[in-house]
């Protein structure tokens, strides 16, 4: 199934999502609730995953108030591959088909690396690469079946190009999975119509990563360093949401395999 020619259509018509379908997890709060809100407002339904089944219908409720499409919340665990499949389904039941998944969710606990204990490391794993395999595969699964391809999107960090603060080594090291596998899903599913791409966004402050920098053993200099970019802030939210749209929209049609530093300039 060839990508689509799209250089005669229109910018408006490129950036439209209306009549797709979308599922994005650990979309509750942070950049997955901005990345479920951008995506919403250029048309599209949207399925809001979260852990949190809580969190997630009242993020869903939220983005319904400020959006005219239709918004779902539900509780999906990324480690539970019958969730992530439950996921999928409820989609293609509700709107019929299936045209972006975003692999969102991720954990991120600091652990120096002589303390990591094989548990502890299981679970960075469990939720931030294995749980994109689960919705990559799920997502592929039910794209395929509905024959008009997709987009699948990775949400990667710059810790999946290069080491980061101390006590990251299991966030760094499954980000670099994370990485590998969209290249490798790329070329793999690129015969169904179906693109992955990766979004790598540098430190952004957000209800999860703030708690988590709070409650870890930071190291004294390792907060100045990840809170500043060669552009002259941090970002936010919105910043990698509007990178994780392009990739969803049209206007990438001949990418795939590629991740985006969404950084502020900080990868070296």
């Amino acid at each position: 199934m060839p990508m689509p020619d799209v250089s005669t259509r229109s910018l408006n018509d490129l950036v439209s999502l209306d009549g797709r379908t979308a599922v994005v997890t650990g979309a509750g709060r942070g950049l997955g609730k901005a990345i479920a809100a951008r995506l919403a407002e250029a048309g599209a339904r949207v399925l809001v995953a979260d852990i949190d089944g809580a969190l997630a219908k009242t993020a869903a409720a939220d983005l319904a108030d400020r959006h005219d499409t239709d918004i779902v919340g539900v509780q999906m665990d990324v480690t539970d591959s019958g969730s992530v499949r439950e996921a999928a389904d409820l989609a293609v039941e509700r709107w019929g088909r299936l045209d972006a998944w975003v692999n969102n969710a991720g954990v991120f606990p600091y652990i120096p690396i002589a303390q990591m204990d094989d548990a502890a490391w299981d679970t960075v794993f469990a939720v931030n690469a294995r749980g994109t395999l689960a919705g990559t595969r799920e997502a592929a699964r039910v794209m395929t079946a509905g024959g008009h391809g997709g987009v699948i999107v990775n949400i990667c960090s710059t810790a999946g190009f290069e080491g980061t603060a101390p006590g990251m080594g299991a966030y760094v090291a499954s980000k670099h999975a994370v990485r590998g596998l969209t290249r490798q899903s790329a070329l793999e599913l690129a015969p169904h119509g179906i693109r992955v791409l990766g979004v790598a966004p540098s430190y952004v402050p957000t209800e999860g990563n703030t708690l988590a920098a709070g409650d870890g053993p930071v190291e004294p200099d390792a907060m100045p360093l990840m809170m500043t970019s060669p552009v002259g802030r941090v970002g936010t939210p919105d910043d990698i949401a509007r990178v994780a749209f392009f990739c969803v929209s049209d206007l990438s049609t001949f990418m795939t395999g590629s991740t985006l530093l969404a950084d502020g300039g900080t990868t070296a």
